[in-house]
């Protein structure tokens, strides 16, 4: 399995001339995944190696500003690249903490946007002790008010391996973890699975 990852931008706070906001792609078997989506980022995947167009996934750590402006514009960007050579553009699975779909509906909503690619956001719900209490917001309430909203599964954290299972597939799995930062955050790990190896050992013990 081959892995490239791409850091698109690292600072914080606000986007700078010399230092894109928070952006990492992880570019595996032809797919890009995209690791939070700061303003800026879809000017810095053009100036990358990278086609915005393969990107089939997108994580998000958390709902602040710098990690999460730039998504609406992103997913617009690539809705209009759809009247050319990437007219077939796959579907894109959006995973990030509960809040994000309303985010995004209201966003593309507000601004009058209509993609030509379908998405789906997976939300994953954050326990109250993953930031200062005065800080935590209950968003479970927010899609009820979403008349037509992405679909998307609610995923809840699993107490026996403490972690959320976003996806499996026959070489990897993706968790997330509860991170402690001013508001809910996560992480998101991406395991290999074991691979076994293919030499004869009772051959090797024939041949001493």
């Amino acid at each position: 399995m081959s892995l490239e990852i791409t850091f698109l931008g690292t600072g914080s706070a606000m986007p700078c001339p010399a230092r894109g906001a928070s952006a990492l792609v992880l570019r595996r078997e032809g797919q890009c995944w995209l690791f939070d989506c700061g303003e800026g980022t879809q000017t810095q995947l053009m100036r990358s190696h990278l086609r915005a167009a393969k990107i089939t996934k997108i994580f998000i750590t958390h709902l602040h500003g710098d990690h999460i402006f730039g998504l609406p514009g992103l997913l617009c960007t690539l809705s209009l690249q759809m009247s050319g050579p990437e007219a077939c553009k796959a579907p894109i699975d959006i995973y990030g903490p509960l809040g994000l779909r309303s985010f995004l509906w209201r966003s593309l909503e507000l601004s009058h946007s209509q993609l030509l690619f379908s998405y789906t956001v997976h939300e994953l719900v954050p326990t109250r002790d993953q930031c200062p209490p005065e800080e935590f917001r209950d968003f479970s309430g927010l899609d009820e008010a979403l008349p037509q909203g992405p679909p998307g599964r609610v995923l809840h954290l699993d107490p026996e391996e403490d972690c959320y299972v976003l996806l499996e597939d026959e070489e990897l799995v993706v968790r997330a973890f509860r991170l402690f930062h001013r508001v809910p955050s996560f992480g998101f790990v991406l395991e290999e699975k074991p691979r076994p190896g293919k030499l004869n050992v009772q051959k090797l013990k024939d041949l001493g």
